[in-house]
Protein backbone atom coordinates (compact mmCIF):
# COMPACT_ATOMS: atom_id res chain seq x y z
CA UNK A 1 0.00 0.00 0.00
CA UNK A 2 2.74 2.44 0.98
CA UNK A 3 4.74 1.59 -2.16
CA UNK A 4 1.66 2.14 -4.33
CA UNK A 5 1.14 5.56 -2.74
CA UNK A 6 4.82 6.43 -3.33
CA UNK A 7 4.52 5.39 -6.97
CA UNK A 8 1.49 7.65 -7.31
CA UNK A 9 3.49 10.58 -5.89
CA UNK A 10 6.35 9.89 -8.31
CA UNK A 11 3.90 9.76 -11.23
CA UNK A 12 2.40 13.12 -10.27
CA UNK A 13 5.86 14.65 -9.90
CA UNK A 14 6.89 13.41 -13.35
CA UNK A 15 3.76 14.88 -14.92
CA UNK A 16 3.94 18.19 -13.07
CA UNK A 17 6.72 19.89 -15.14
CA UNK A 18 4.86 19.37 -18.43
CA UNK A 19 1.62 20.73 -16.97
CA UNK A 20 3.42 23.77 -15.54
CA UNK A 21 5.24 24.34 -18.83
CA UNK A 22 2.00 24.25 -20.79
CA UNK A 23 0.39 26.79 -18.49
CA UNK A 24 3.11 29.29 -17.76
CA UNK A 25 6.56 28.64 -19.29
CA UNK A 26 7.36 30.31 -22.63
CA UNK A 27 8.82 28.27 -25.50
CA UNK A 28 11.59 30.87 -25.79
CA UNK A 29 12.72 33.80 -23.67
CA UNK A 30 10.69 36.82 -24.87
CA UNK A 31 12.31 40.13 -25.85
CA UNK A 32 11.00 43.56 -24.87
CA UNK A 33 12.03 46.48 -27.09
CA UNK A 34 12.17 48.91 -24.18
CA UNK A 35 12.17 48.81 -20.39
CA UNK A 36 8.74 48.07 -18.91
CA UNK A 37 6.96 50.31 -16.45
CA UNK A 38 7.22 49.13 -12.83
CA UNK A 39 3.58 47.96 -12.98
CA UNK A 40 4.06 45.98 -16.20
CA UNK A 41 7.34 44.50 -14.97
CA UNK A 42 5.73 43.26 -11.78
CA UNK A 43 2.46 42.12 -13.37
CA UNK A 44 3.84 40.47 -16.55
CA UNK A 45 7.20 39.08 -15.39
CA UNK A 46 7.87 39.05 -11.63
CA UNK A 47 4.46 37.82 -10.52
CA UNK A 48 4.28 34.92 -13.03
CA UNK A 49 8.02 34.21 -12.50
CA UNK A 50 8.85 34.48 -16.22
CA UNK A 51 12.20 35.56 -17.70
CA UNK A 52 12.60 38.17 -20.40
CA UNK A 53 15.35 40.06 -22.22
CA UNK A 54 14.99 43.85 -22.23
CA UNK A 55 16.56 45.77 -25.10
CA UNK A 56 17.41 49.48 -25.18
CA UNK A 57 17.63 49.47 -21.40
CA UNK A 58 21.22 50.62 -20.85
CA UNK A 59 21.69 53.26 -23.53
CA UNK A 60 21.96 56.01 -20.90
CA UNK A 61 24.81 54.21 -19.08
CA UNK A 62 28.20 55.80 -19.89
CA UNK A 63 29.63 52.29 -19.40
CA UNK A 64 28.01 51.12 -22.64
CA UNK A 65 30.16 53.58 -24.60
CA UNK A 66 33.24 53.60 -22.39
CA UNK A 67 33.87 50.13 -20.97
CA UNK A 68 36.45 48.39 -23.10
CA UNK A 69 39.52 46.51 -21.95
CA UNK A 70 41.78 49.54 -22.67
CA UNK A 71 39.42 51.81 -20.68
CA UNK A 72 39.43 49.41 -17.72
CA UNK A 73 43.22 49.29 -17.89
CA UNK A 74 43.48 53.08 -17.85
CA UNK A 75 40.83 53.61 -15.17
CA UNK A 76 41.23 50.72 -12.72
CA UNK A 77 44.24 48.76 -14.00
CA UNK A 78 46.22 49.18 -10.78
CA UNK A 79 43.27 48.25 -8.56
CA UNK A 80 43.46 44.82 -6.91
CA UNK A 81 40.40 42.63 -7.36
CA UNK A 82 39.36 39.16 -6.21
CA UNK A 83 39.80 36.68 -9.05
CA UNK A 84 38.47 33.12 -9.14
CA UNK A 85 41.08 30.75 -10.57
CA UNK A 86 40.24 27.19 -11.68
CA UNK A 87 42.02 24.57 -13.77
CA UNK A 88 39.12 24.16 -16.20
CA UNK A 89 36.93 27.26 -15.91
CA UNK A 90 34.34 25.68 -13.60
CA UNK A 91 34.06 27.52 -10.27
CA UNK A 92 31.63 26.19 -7.64
CA UNK A 93 31.07 22.92 -9.44
CA UNK A 94 31.10 19.17 -8.92
CA UNK A 95 34.38 17.51 -9.77
CA UNK A 96 34.47 13.77 -9.04
CA UNK A 97 33.05 13.29 -5.57
CA UNK A 98 33.71 16.85 -4.41
CA UNK A 99 31.98 20.21 -4.66
CA UNK A 100 34.95 22.41 -5.48
CA UNK A 101 35.25 26.15 -5.00
CA UNK A 102 37.83 28.19 -6.91
CA UNK A 103 41.20 29.34 -5.70
CA UNK A 104 40.94 33.05 -5.00
CA UNK A 105 43.73 35.41 -5.93
CA UNK A 106 44.06 39.14 -5.35
CA UNK A 107 45.45 40.52 -8.61
CA UNK A 108 45.72 43.96 -10.17
CA UNK A 109 43.00 44.18 -12.81
CA UNK A 110 45.75 44.94 -15.34
CA UNK A 111 47.10 41.41 -14.80
CA UNK A 112 43.69 39.94 -15.65
CA UNK A 113 43.52 42.18 -18.72
CA UNK A 114 47.01 41.06 -19.79
CA UNK A 115 45.79 37.45 -19.78
CA UNK A 116 42.55 38.31 -21.62
CA UNK A 117 44.48 40.20 -24.30
CA UNK A 118 47.09 37.46 -24.69
CA UNK A 119 49.96 39.58 -23.37
CA UNK A 120 50.65 37.29 -20.42
CA UNK A 121 49.83 33.84 -19.12
CA UNK A 122 48.45 32.69 -15.79
CA UNK A 123 47.82 29.13 -14.63
CA UNK A 124 44.22 28.03 -15.07
CA UNK A 125 41.22 30.12 -16.08
CA UNK A 126 40.56 33.58 -14.60
CA UNK A 127 37.14 35.00 -13.76
CA UNK A 128 36.35 38.22 -11.89
CA UNK A 129 33.09 37.00 -10.34
CA UNK A 130 33.15 37.84 -6.64
CA UNK A 131 29.45 37.85 -5.82
CA UNK A 132 29.36 40.10 -2.77
CA UNK A 133 28.75 43.51 -4.34
CA UNK A 134 32.27 43.62 -5.74
CA UNK A 135 31.51 46.59 -8.02
CA UNK A 136 31.06 49.19 -5.23
CA UNK A 137 33.50 47.51 -2.82
CA UNK A 138 36.40 46.70 -5.17
CA UNK A 139 35.90 48.97 -8.20
CA UNK A 140 34.18 52.13 -6.91
CA UNK A 141 35.94 54.19 -9.60
CA UNK A 142 33.57 52.60 -12.15
CA UNK A 143 30.36 53.52 -10.31
CA UNK A 144 29.80 56.84 -12.14
CA UNK A 145 29.53 54.84 -15.39
CA UNK A 146 26.45 52.84 -14.27
CA UNK A 147 23.27 53.36 -12.30
CA UNK A 148 23.34 52.20 -8.67
CA UNK A 149 20.17 50.17 -9.27
CA UNK A 150 17.53 49.52 -11.95
CA UNK A 151 14.88 52.15 -11.12
CA UNK A 152 11.82 50.45 -12.66
CA UNK A 153 12.81 47.13 -11.05
CA UNK A 154 13.48 48.72 -7.64
CA UNK A 155 10.08 50.40 -7.73
CA UNK A 156 8.31 47.22 -8.82
CA UNK A 157 10.03 45.10 -6.17
CA UNK A 158 9.78 47.72 -3.44
CA UNK A 159 13.45 47.48 -2.46
CA UNK A 160 16.99 48.27 -3.50
CA UNK A 161 19.38 45.56 -4.64
CA UNK A 162 21.22 43.47 -2.05
CA UNK A 163 24.30 43.29 -4.27
CA UNK A 164 25.78 44.84 -7.43
CA UNK A 165 28.32 42.52 -9.02
CA UNK A 166 30.95 43.05 -11.74
CA UNK A 167 31.83 40.16 -14.08
CA UNK A 168 34.82 39.83 -16.41
CA UNK A 169 36.43 36.63 -17.61
CA UNK A 170 37.73 34.29 -20.22
CA UNK A 171 35.47 32.36 -22.60
CA UNK A 172 36.46 29.16 -20.79
CA UNK A 173 34.92 30.43 -17.52
CA UNK A 174 31.59 28.64 -17.07
CA UNK A 175 28.95 28.87 -14.33
CA UNK A 176 27.58 25.42 -13.49
CA UNK A 177 23.84 24.73 -13.32
CA UNK A 178 22.34 26.17 -10.11
CA UNK A 179 19.59 28.44 -8.78
CA UNK A 180 19.57 31.57 -6.61
CA UNK A 181 17.03 33.12 -4.24
CA UNK A 182 17.40 36.49 -5.97
CA UNK A 183 15.49 38.38 -8.62
CA UNK A 184 18.39 38.91 -11.00
CA UNK A 185 18.76 41.82 -13.43
CA UNK A 186 21.77 40.80 -15.52
CA UNK A 187 23.17 43.64 -17.65
CA UNK A 188 25.67 42.90 -20.43
CA UNK A 189 27.90 45.89 -21.15
CA UNK A 190 30.31 44.33 -23.67
CA UNK A 191 30.30 40.96 -25.45
CA UNK A 192 27.68 38.25 -24.95
CA UNK A 193 26.40 35.90 -22.25
CA UNK A 194 24.83 32.56 -23.15
CA UNK A 195 22.25 31.25 -20.69
CA UNK A 196 20.67 27.82 -20.43
CA UNK A 197 17.58 28.02 -18.24
CA UNK A 198 15.15 25.66 -16.52
CA UNK A 199 12.03 26.84 -14.69
CA UNK A 200 11.65 25.85 -11.02
CA UNK A 201 8.94 23.41 -12.11
CA UNK A 202 11.62 21.23 -13.77
CA UNK A 203 13.00 20.34 -10.31
CA UNK A 204 11.72 16.69 -10.46
CA UNK A 205 14.04 16.11 -13.45
CA UNK A 206 17.12 17.92 -12.07
CA UNK A 207 19.36 15.77 -9.85
CA UNK A 208 20.97 16.89 -6.61
CA UNK A 209 23.56 14.97 -4.62
CA UNK A 210 25.46 15.73 -1.42
CA UNK A 211 29.17 16.51 -1.71
CA UNK A 212 32.13 17.14 0.56
CA UNK A 213 33.29 20.73 0.08
CA UNK A 214 36.76 21.35 -1.25
CA UNK A 215 38.72 24.34 -2.56
CA UNK A 216 41.33 24.54 -5.30
CA UNK A 217 44.77 25.64 -4.17
CA UNK A 218 47.24 26.98 -6.68
CA UNK A 219 50.78 25.78 -6.00
CA UNK A 220 53.95 27.79 -6.59
CA UNK A 221 54.61 25.62 -9.65
CA UNK A 222 51.27 26.63 -11.17
CA UNK A 223 49.43 23.35 -10.65
CA UNK A 224 46.13 22.86 -8.84
CA UNK A 225 45.25 20.62 -5.94
CA UNK A 226 41.94 20.08 -4.16
CA UNK A 227 41.92 20.62 -0.40
CA UNK A 228 38.92 19.45 1.60
CA UNK A 229 37.20 21.99 3.83
CA UNK A 230 37.44 20.75 7.40
CA UNK A 231 34.29 20.16 9.48
CA UNK A 232 31.98 21.61 6.83
CA UNK A 233 28.56 20.10 6.18
CA UNK A 234 28.06 18.40 2.84
CA UNK A 235 26.68 20.61 0.09
CA UNK A 236 23.73 19.71 -2.13
CA UNK A 237 24.65 20.50 -5.74
CA UNK A 238 23.62 19.55 -9.26
CA UNK A 239 26.15 17.05 -10.66
CA UNK A 240 24.78 17.20 -14.19
CA UNK A 241 26.36 19.20 -17.03
CA UNK A 242 23.39 20.31 -19.17
CA UNK A 243 25.68 20.73 -22.21
CA UNK A 244 26.66 17.04 -22.07
CA UNK A 245 24.22 15.32 -19.70
CA UNK A 246 24.98 11.79 -18.55
CA UNK A 247 21.54 10.39 -19.38
CA UNK A 248 22.58 6.86 -18.44
CA UNK A 249 23.10 8.09 -14.89
CA UNK A 250 20.34 10.74 -14.87
CA UNK A 251 17.70 9.48 -17.34
CA UNK A 252 14.95 11.77 -16.00
CA UNK A 253 16.80 14.84 -17.27
CA UNK A 254 15.86 13.99 -20.87
CA UNK A 255 12.29 15.04 -19.97
CA UNK A 256 13.39 18.54 -18.93
CA UNK A 257 13.32 21.19 -21.64
CA UNK A 258 15.92 23.91 -21.42
CA UNK A 259 15.41 27.44 -22.71
CA UNK A 260 18.51 28.94 -24.30
CA UNK A 261 19.13 32.61 -24.88
CA UNK A 262 21.96 35.00 -25.68
CA UNK A 263 22.14 38.36 -23.93
CA UNK A 264 24.06 40.96 -25.95
CA UNK A 265 25.69 44.27 -25.09
CA UNK A 266 23.08 46.80 -24.03
CA UNK A 267 20.53 44.16 -23.02
CA UNK A 268 19.25 43.06 -19.61
CA UNK A 269 18.14 39.54 -18.77
CA UNK A 270 15.50 39.39 -16.07
CA UNK A 271 16.24 36.00 -14.48
CA UNK A 272 13.50 35.24 -11.94
CA UNK A 273 14.32 33.82 -8.53
CA UNK A 274 14.68 30.02 -8.31
CA UNK A 275 15.18 29.51 -12.07
CA UNK A 276 18.02 27.09 -12.73
CA UNK A 277 20.73 28.58 -14.95
CA UNK A 278 24.02 27.63 -16.59
CA UNK A 279 26.10 30.45 -18.07
CA UNK A 280 28.81 30.80 -20.73
CA UNK A 281 30.28 33.96 -22.21
CA UNK A 282 32.27 35.45 -25.03
CA UNK A 283 35.94 36.13 -24.29
CA UNK A 284 36.38 39.30 -22.24
CA UNK A 285 32.65 39.82 -21.76
CA UNK A 286 31.90 42.61 -19.24
CA UNK A 287 28.67 42.54 -17.25
CA UNK A 288 27.03 43.98 -14.14
CA UNK A 289 24.16 42.32 -12.32
CA UNK A 290 21.78 43.48 -9.63
CA UNK A 291 20.53 40.97 -7.08
CA UNK A 292 17.24 41.79 -5.38
CA UNK A 293 16.28 39.43 -2.56
CA UNK A 294 13.19 37.43 -3.48
CA UNK A 295 9.93 37.52 -1.56
CA UNK A 296 9.58 34.42 0.61
CA UNK A 297 5.93 34.09 -0.28
CA UNK A 298 3.62 31.29 -1.38
CA UNK A 299 5.62 30.69 -4.59
CA UNK A 300 8.70 30.03 -2.49
CA UNK A 301 6.74 27.67 -0.21
CA UNK A 302 5.35 25.79 -3.21
CA UNK A 303 8.86 25.34 -4.59
CA UNK A 304 10.13 24.07 -1.22
CA UNK A 305 7.30 21.54 -1.20
CA UNK A 306 8.17 20.42 -4.75
CA UNK A 307 11.83 20.12 -3.76
CA UNK A 308 11.00 18.10 -0.63
CA UNK A 309 8.65 15.74 -2.45
CA UNK A 310 11.25 15.15 -5.15
CA UNK A 311 13.84 14.25 -2.50
CA UNK A 312 11.69 11.97 -0.33
CA UNK A 313 10.22 10.14 -3.33
CA UNK A 314 13.72 9.24 -4.52
CA UNK A 315 12.86 10.55 -7.97
CA UNK A 316 16.46 11.57 -8.73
Amino acid sequence: MAEAALDAVRRELREFPAAARELSVPLAVPHLDEPPSPLHFYRDWVCPNRPCIIRNALQHWPALRKWSLPYLRATVGSTEVSVAVTPDGYADAVRGDRFVMPAERRLPLSRVLDVLEGRAQHPGVLYVQKQCSNLPTELPQLLPDVEPHVPWASEALGKMPDAVNFWLGEAAAVTSLHKDHYENLYCVVSGEKHFLLHPPSDRPFIPYELYTQATYQLTEEGSFKMVDEEAMEKVPWIPLDPLAPDLARYPSYCQAQALRCTVRAGEILYLPALWFHHVQQSHGCIAVNFWYDMEYDLKYSYFQLLDSLTKVSGLN
